[in-house]
């Protein structure tokens, strides 16, 4: 009975995990290199520790500021709380080792910032439009 608990639990987390990453989408403006990166690039990248992913590429990541896509990037990617997550930023602010990502109220607004500065990666909601950038797999 236990090893069925177990189970039932990792498969919900397994499906909660899928559904987080089904909702939310990478985006990078069409300089960057790579059509694909790893969960641990983006977390390293939106965690301010990298500034480059492994081809190269030299990225700069943009936010937004709240909302379901948000959210399902923080949980799917970072596996933090939206307080959690700026805290860590501040703290980089703070110990002059980064600088706080440029963020947006709308989804289109980034993308449209996306779109227009070479090197700029973010998030959207999976349904949101956005022709002129690069959509970026995440495996």
């Amino acid at each position: 009975m236990k090893g069925l608990i177990y189970a039932s639990i990792a498969v919900a987390a397994v499906l909660a995990v899928h559904q987080a990453h089904s909702q939310s989408i990478i985006i990078a403006n069409p300089s960057v290199k790579s059509a694909q990166v790893s969960t641990n690039e983006i977390r390293d990248v939106f965690s301010g520790s990298a500034s480059t992913l492994k081809d190269g590429s030299h990225v700069t990541p943009v936010l937004l500021k709240q909302g379901a896509a948000h959210e399902a990037f923080l949980s799917a990617y970072l596996g933090k709380s939206d307080s959690a997550f700026r805290a860590a930023w501040r703290n980089l602010v703070f110990t002059g080792n980064g600088s706080m990502p440029k963020s947006f109220d709308s989804e289109a607004a980034l993308v449209e910032f996306v779109e227009h500065n070479p090197g700029a990666i973010g998030y959207i909601g999976s349904g949101t439009p956005h022709e002129g950038v690069k959509v970026i797999a995440v495996k």
